[in-house]
């Protein structure tokens, strides 16, 4: 179990190394690195997702491992309260940021829009109701991002317990 601690509560969540194997081993070498200990959750769009996992509170964009396959034909869904892999409109350039679906959001999964989908690879086990909270935060721009909490959602801390 991979728990974030978060300035708005606990979020406990669980990889699926069996269906996601590259995905959640790169989720799981960033938490025990320390990677995501002060990262924030810069994007937060009401009643769809939560991102994190890439910048810190100055909006400063952190250096990255490699990017990964992405292995969003595994059949897991873009359930509510599921984590996926984050990535721009390449396929496979999802490296650090992941977000927590705050609804269904099916049209992400394989084979999405795009012909590849964005990967599910864990789900968050406690902590619905942080999420649920951080899904109703006040957004504005900063640094040239939009959708970014007017008051920050810091991860404090990410670890294996």
């Amino acid at each position: 179990m991979i728990i974030f601690e978060t300035n708005m509560g606990d979020i406990h969540i669980t990889v699926d190394a069996e269906n996601a194997p590259i995905s959640a081993k790169n989720f799981t070498d960033y938490v025990e690195s320390g990677f995501f200990d002060g990262t924030i959750f810069h994007r937060v769009i009401k009643n769809f997702m939560i991102q994190g996992g890439g910048f810190n509170e100055d909006m400063a964009q952190k250096p990255t491992n490699a990017e990964i396959e992405n292995e969003a034909k595994n059949g897991l869904k873009n359930n509510k309260y599921s984590l996926s892999m984050a990535r721009t409109a390449a396929p496979h350039s999802a490296s650090s940021q992941f977000f927590i679906n705050t609804k269904d959001n099916a049209f992400l999964d394989f084979p999405g829009q795009d012909g590849w989908g964005y990967c599910v690879f864990g789900e968050v086990t406690e902590g619905f109701d942080v999420v649920d909270k951080i899904n109703e935060v006040s957004t504005g721009n900063k640094a040239g991002h939009g959708d970014v909490p007017n008051d920050a959602v810091i991860v404090t801390k990410a670890y294996i317990k």
